[in-house]
């Protein structure tokens, strides 16, 4: 992936074939008839600076209007979490670099995102205990989180999500839950 991530950015005749993946899996998407959410990638990739600057170029095209900017703020999940240190800050590091070079492009297009993202620091340790403990300490406005859940692989994910004791915190907390087109 790294490697892929220098050849896009340093190597200019890989842009034609960016466009082109990215608006065939916006137009297999369409091919659905559900509305575009937002726009994400895996592994978020589309953070990357030649992918963001494709999409800038296109968005009023595309439809683009919400763009998941995942920025999960360092101070708060080493107050909330523990474990995979050198992941949470190299991760906190790479992806603040590449949002703070993102967020001024999508607000001078109006391409709203949330002002965090909770979960990505995690690397599939979203539980009902970080949960319970993330809900209480959410900074004002909308934030996303970010987490895989799946009944084999992740199902403590999905177990988090649904837990008893993390909906009665939501409704506690008065936490409204909002798709991005409600942004």
């Amino acid at each position: 992936m790294v490697r892929a991530g220098f050849r896009y950015f340093f190597n200019r005749g890989l842009r034609w074939q960016l466009r082109h993946e990215i608006e065939a899996q916006l137009l297999k998407f369409w091919s659905t008839g559900l509305p575009l959410d937002h726009v994400d990638g895996h592994l978020n990739l589309h953070l990357h600076p030649t992918v963001v600057s494709l999409l800038a170029h296109h968005a009023p095209r595309w439809g683009v209007r919400h763009f998941r900017l995942t920025r999960d703020p360092f101070w708060l999940n080493a107050r909330l979490a523990g474990g995979q240190w050198a992941y949470r800050i190299s991760h906190a590091i790479i992806f603040g670099l590449l949002c703070w070079r993102a967020r001024p492009v999508l607000c001078r297009l109006g391409i709203r995102h949330t002002a965090a993202v909770f979960g990505l620091l995690q690397n599939g340790r979203v539980t009902e205990d970080y949960l319970i403990r993330l809900l209480p300490r959410l900074p004002w406005g909308d934030s996303e989180l970010y987490a895989h859940p799946s009944r084999h692989t992740s199902s403590h994910e999905l177990e988090a999500l649904t837990s008893e004791r993390v909906k009665e915190l939501v409704r506690e907390q008065d936490i409204q839950l909002v798709r991005y087109q409600d942004l």
